[in-house]
């Protein structure tokens, strides 16, 4: 049910970014009086799931979910159609068309990518606002998970104040500063310290296990959530949602700190102090010879770690006005922490390039429930991805057309029809490839 929901999503947000994107080029066409053949929704190759034929114009949704089209008469496109390009021009053809208006068409889906990016942000803003965790208010620093941060060279404890030289003022953007860093300064024991982030440090996240979680968290209370089978303590005092706040005589504030305590019980039975409810309860205890109590690690919410006194969250509204400014910032950021992360995948030092995921990848991060914000705000992040990856100089894309065009209106010399149609499938090569790889990556990375 899990994946049908994910999957659901996924088709829902690509559908919308892809007719959206067709638009911008079909209404700038119709402005300037160029016919426009087809306009699909995914790929129709050898037949359609659904076609009708509207005045000109034949409106169809295809069986391949790669994507999708509009068949500009007189355009060298996706179609292929060399045969069209044998006759002369005509005046509804897209090549008869002066470059200003050929650039313009070109532009229109990157366009409406890019503004709808913008727009969802903005509501999503104006409608939720913001809900985080500031990083000055991790007093105590962070809870280091695993290797990985180890690698780094974390310590719990740590206070992560800057990457390349930007304060850190969310600490959830932490994880992906360091994806596009090369340096941070921690503050440790009430020293700054400047370390450099490994280059190879991408290809360690991408290698961990799957399930893993982020590498660093906000250090987190000793929560239990049940007594395991086969505990010293399995018909003892302790209960779900108990917090330890003592050890013997230790007190704890963290879960991070129990070891150090338990460690001096091992083999042996002490106490522990629980705060259960609105109450503090002493429990007798064992403890076992690698000094634990059998108990699992439950979970609380950013809320309720708030009510508890741990973290203090910032609430942000914003009226329509002043969610406008807030929009585009999130836009920004969205758009250069992309284009700083695919910089680094044509490095191939970093190991970035393993990273790099398909369809499976892009399905995954839509949530296993429906939540509105969740859809749009990755339908926001996909329509800004989409909108610079169409940018790119390469045949095929929409950014490919663009520089011949801007060539032609710079030299005045028009490149000829036979070098564009070696250029597209020059361009439908690269894309099939870096498709196979993405896609590939994806299969390889469900059986680790």
């Amino acid at each position: 049910m899990e994946i049908l929901i994910k999957a659901s999503q996924f088709i829902l947000s690509l559908s919308l970014l892809i007719v959206l994107h067709e638009l911008g080029h079909f209404i700038p066409a119709k402005l300037f009086k160029t016919k426009v053949e087809k306009f699909y929704l995914f790929f129709d190759y050898k037949f359609s799931l659904f076609k009708k034929k509207i005045g000109e114009t034949v409106y169809g949704i295809g069986w391949i979910p790669l994507g999708g089209y509009v068949k500009i008469a007189g355009m060298i496109d996706e179609s292929m159609d060399t045969e069209q390009m044998k006759e002369e021009p005509k005046p509804w053809e897209f090549r008869s068309k002066p470059a200003w208006q050929r650039l313009i068409i070109m532009l229109g889906g990157v366009f409406v990518n890019f503004v709808l990016g913008i727009l969802i942000y903005i509501c999503l803003m104006w409608v939720y606002g913001e809900k985080y965790l500031p990083n000055e208010n991790v007093k105590d620093g962070i809870w280091v998970q695993d290797e990985l941060a180890v690698t780094l060279g974390l310590e719990t404890g740590d206070k992560v104040l800057s990457v390349d030289g930007n304060t850190i003022k969310k600490f959830n953007e932490i994880p992906v500063e360091f994806i596009n860093g090369n340096n941070f300064v921690i503050e440790r024991n009430g020293q700054r310290i400047e370390k450099e982030i490994p280059v190879d440090f991408i290809s360690k996240l991408v290698d961990r296990d799957k399930d893993a979680g982020n590498f660093i968290l906000p250090r987190y209370p000793f929560v239990i959530a049940g007594v395991s089978e086969g505990s010293p303590n399995k018909d003892g005092g302790l209960q779900a949602k108990d917090i330890v706040t003592a050890i013997g005589e230790d007190q704890i504030t963290y879960f991070d700190e129990a070891k150090a305590a338990l460690d001096k019980y091992k083999n042996g039975e002490t106490t522990v102090t629980v705060k259960r409810g609105e109450e503090i309860v002493t429990v007798p205890v064992k403890v076992t010879e690698d000094g634990k109590l059998g108990v699992g690690l439950g979970v609380l919410s950013p809320n309720d770690l708030e009510k508890l006194g741990y973290y203090t969250l910032a609430n942000k509204s914003y009226t329509f006005m002043q969610a406008i400014p807030a929009g585009l910032q999130k836009s920004w950021t969205t758009l250069t922490n992309y284009v700083k992360q695919l910089k680094k995948i044509f490095n191939p030092s970093t190991g970035a390039y393993k990273g790099l995921g398909g369809f499976i990848s892009i399905g995954s991060i839509f949530p296993s429930e429906w939540s509105a914000y969740s859809f749009w705000s990755i339908t926001a992040f996909l329509s800004i991805m989409l909108g610079f990856m169409n940018l790119l100089p390469i045949p095929a894309l929409d950014g490919g057309h663009v520089v011949f065009t801007l060539w032609e209106m710079i030299t005045g010399k028009k490149p000829s029809d036979k070098f564009l149609e070696y250029a597209q499938v020059v361009g439908f090569v690269l894309l099939l490839a870096l498709l196979i790889f993405a896609n590939g990556n994806d299969i390889v990375k469900q059986f680790k």
